[in-house]
């Protein structure tokens, strides 16, 4: 879940403004991308690499980035599962429920990993990234030991940002997405941290609505690194949907309260504003710990 250069990068929908844009950003910074997608002009080249029909086609990938519509999402979605993708980075918004579910079943059979729908993508800092996240702004993200996971790509890029001004540089950022059905939660990402070599503490960005804090909490009690977290939609009323899809609240499940009371319980220090992360971080890894 955590990318590398190593990671052999295919962008489907490569030849689009949007495409074009980001693989140009996503070559500049380090990401190893092989190839790309696009049924009408396979066989040209395109930002310097071969552009194929399908991804079944290009072959020789780990790694898929989605920059394809909605309508398509499910075909292209399919093909870089069937074509043995390891990760498929969805960025796309407003699939259809079944077009998701049927993604999801197939990545499920595949043994593929799925992150999103309507992610803003991976990064790793100094190394690489897959999305759409300015991976190439040094004063949001700059090498360090910092995890950070998040749904929103915006309020992650805060956070970083908030981090980066601190002094903290970040090992990772895992933006999960925020359609109601994502391939992989909070959860997957702190366990992905756990395991990381390079991280030494977590900074969840969580929002009201699903019960995916509140899993990831029962995890987090067991971690051996520090975890902080902001959760947004303190303020927002009962039943509404705030931003992302998947930001809705019914009844108590997924309120803010039950959120933070169960991150709290598992020792996780919650803050009220993205503003107090670095100080809270701070003294989560110790006054005499190293900040990078």
């Amino acid at each position: 879940m955590i990318l590398h250069n190593t990671d052999r990068v295919l962008v489907q929908g490569i030849t689009g403004k949007q495409g074009t844009f980001w693989t140009e950003q996503m070559q500049a910074y380090g990401t190893n991308v092989v190839g790309g997608v696009n049924p009408k002009k396979a066989g040209e080249t395109h930002c310097g690499v071969p552009v194929y029909a399908t991804a079944k086609e290009a072959a020789g990938f780990d790694v898929s980035v989605m920059f394809i519509p909605p309508g398509a999402a499910l075909a292209a979605a399919e093909d870089a599962i069937e074509a043995g993708a390891k990760m498929v980075v969805i960025l796309t918004e407003h699939i259809p429920s079944h077009d998701v579910m049927r993604i999801h079943a197939a990545a499920k059979e595949r043994g593929t990993r799925i992150v999103g729908p309507n992610t803003a993508g991976l990064v790793t800092p100094g190394e690489c990234f897959v999305g759409i996240m300015p991976a190439f702004n040094d004063r949001v993200f700059k090498p360090g030991s910092v995890g950070v996971v998040s749904r929103s790509g915006s309020l992650g890029t805060l956070i970083c940002l908030n981090l980066v001004g601190a002094g903290f540089g970040e090992s990772a950022f895992i933006g999960i997405g925020g359609d109601p059905m994502i391939g992989t939660t909070t959860k997957d990402a702190l366990e992905a941290f756990e395991n990381d070599p390079n991280t030494e503490a977590v900074v969840l960005v969580g929002e009201i609505g699903g019960g995916m804090e509140e899993e990831a909490a029962q995890f987090a009690a067991t971690m051996t690194k520090p975890v902080v977290s902001f959760i947004a939609g303190a303020a927002a009323p009962v039943g509404k949907k705030m931003g992302h899809a998947g930001a809705i609240v019914m009844g108590n499940q997924g309120s803010y309260a039950s959120k933070r009371g169960a991150l709290e319980q598992a020792g996780v220090t919650v803050v009220d504003t993205p503003s107090l992360i670095p100080e809270a971080l701070k003294q989560a890894m110790g006054s005499g710990r190293v900040i990078h």
